[in-house]
């Protein structure tokens, strides 16, 4: 009798790398250790608080009668509280969102204080700004004439700004860099084509690398040049509430100058800002089309990415690179000679995954129905996902491309019994001697048919040309016949 044994969730051990749901949680975890501060729950957190305090110590520089500028010693507290932001002070904010049930009303509350409880039980529990009687008087300034969105959309631009500049962007460099030797190294080793999966005329190794190096390359380009945009302009991008308690105020102006101020460094005290673009027509939420833009220009740099790691594969196969072995692994359960390429499968993989969600973000973000519905809020909370399945691609890509070997007697062997290919060259040079049907004669002789170099020879021997050109194809093979292909390589 068959029998299924479950296990209660109540009895299921607490989360872990082996009980996570997400492999980018459980068994790849370590290896994206450097995306995980900036695009998880705490980095949202750390990034919400931030925005909070920037816009708080913004409007005490405005130049408000009623909010003069903050001193040297609340401004030093409140780059400590950035400075020092810990996963309890996520875990704090996390609890006042269990009584709130709103996230960014739970921040403000951890800053300025709440009250806990209720009827007769309820407490005043302090917040982070009740330590200073200068804060602690301003706190009403918290937030004030924003709405949710104008802390999420700046959050979600500064989490998008950390996880380009600090991981995506170093390891598509990364990836780049090693393009750039293979693409040098390589340059003068001949190597077969293959179009249509045939034989086809030589190039190099490193010419091969070379253009995906290029295609990378402008890849990468793209990718930097998006420019990070946020708004804070209030509950349908009119400055509506702004403008009921300072009407003369330019608050667009501030607002701008807020965005795109650049972060304060080294803790300093002075004007804060958070470096990034400000987008000055929005509804609710900011228009996410320069997510759109930063998506999808990660997915065309994976596109380029998985094409090469399923080059690199066939090379592989042909025998054309050799991969360095790594004591104590094992290639088959059953058959002990295997090296497989399982770092290209495993990077073509997880850049597929990421393409999925990449483009479901690019296509899906930019769509609101009127001036906000919250589609929006739990797909965002997926960018680090898809940010994750990219950049654990990069690190296996990198790993499988600094086990190979080049195996330079596969490559010459294999050159040397395609010798068809001489038959472009020389049907090339009858055509510029006038010879009628250059072409159909080179085609009745190779086409189909095994073709040595004898063959060739006599083909040549045969022809109306001068000596000079006989001698020059003559002295032709399949691996000096490669153009300008090491120029090429050496020149990317």
């Amino acid at each position: 009798m068959n029998s299924t044994h479950t296990t209660s969730s109540a009895s299921f051990p607490a989360l872990s790398e082996l009980t996570a749901i997400s492999p980018l949680d459980g068994r790849y975890a370590a290896k994206l250790a450097k995306l995980r501060p900036l695009m998880s729950e705490f980095g949202y957190m750390q990034r919400r608080v931030q925005v909070e305090i920037t816009w708080f110590v913004a409007l005490s520089d405005a130049g408000f009668a009623e909010f003069k500028p903050l001193s040297t010693e609340a401004r030093a507290h409140l780059v400590g509280i950035l400075t020092n932001f810990s996963e309890a002070d996520a875990q704090a904010i996390k609890d006042i969102e269990k009584v709130t049930n709103h996230d960014v009303k739970a921040v403000e509350y951890w800053l300025a204080g709440y009250f806990s409880g209720a009827g007769e039980t309820k407490v005043w529990v302090k917040g982070q700004f009740d330590s200073l009687p200068e804060l602690h008087a301003m706190r009403g300034f918290i937030h004030f004439a924003c709405t949710s969105e104008d802390i999420n959309n700046t959050s979600h631009a500064l989490q998008l700004k950390g996880a380009r500049d600090a991981v995506i962007l170093p390891a598509v460099d990364g990836i780049i860099a090693k393009l750039r030797e293979m693409a040098h190294s390589f340059a003068h080793v001949p190597m077969l084509s293959r179009t249509h999966g045939q034989t086809a005329s030589p190039t190099t190794v490193g010419k091969e690398v070379a253009n995906v190096l290029v295609r990378l390359t402008k890849a990468r380009e793209n990718i930097a040049k998006v420019n990070l945009m946020a708004k804070m302009n209030g509950a349908v991008g009119n400055y509506n509430a702004h403008l009921s308690a300072w009407p003369e105020f330019d608050w667009e102006a501030f607002s701008q100058g807020v965005v795109e101020r650049a972060e304060p460094t080294n803790g300093s005290t002075g004007a804060f800002g958070l470096g990034l673009t400000f987008q000055p027509y929005s509804i609710q939420i900011e228009p996410h089309d320069y997510m759109a833009e930063l998506y999808d220009a990660v997915a065309r740099a994976n596109t380029i990415l998985i094409d090469w790691s399923r080059d690199v594969w066939g090379y592989v196969s042909l025998g054309y690179f050799k991969q360095r072995l790594k004591a104590g692994e094992i290639g088959s359960s059953t058959m002990p000679h295997k090296v497989n390429p399982i770092d290209f499968e495993n990077a073509e993989g997880n850049l597929g995954l990421a393409n999925a969600m990449l483009r479901h973000l690019s296509e899906k973000l930019p769509i609101s129905r009127w001036q906000r519905d919250l589609t929006d809020s739990t797909v965002l909370r997926n960018m680090g996902v898809a940010l994750g399945y990219a950049a654990l691609a990069y690190s296996s890509l990198m790993v499988g491309l600094n086990k190979l070997e080049l195996n330079e007697q596969a490559l010459a062997d294999d050159l040397d019994s395609a010798w068809e290919v001489l038959a472009e060259p020389i049907q090339t040079v009858m055509r510029r001697y006038s010879v009628p049907e250059a072409y159909e004669k080179l085609k009745a002789a190779t086409r189909g048919n095994t073709v040595t170099k004898e063959d060739l020879h006599r083909l040549i021997n045969a022809l109306e040309i001068p000596a000079s050109e006989k001698t020059r194809l003559l002295a032709m093979t399949p691996g000096s016949y490669v153009g300008k292909a090491a120029e090429l390589a050496k020149r990317a």
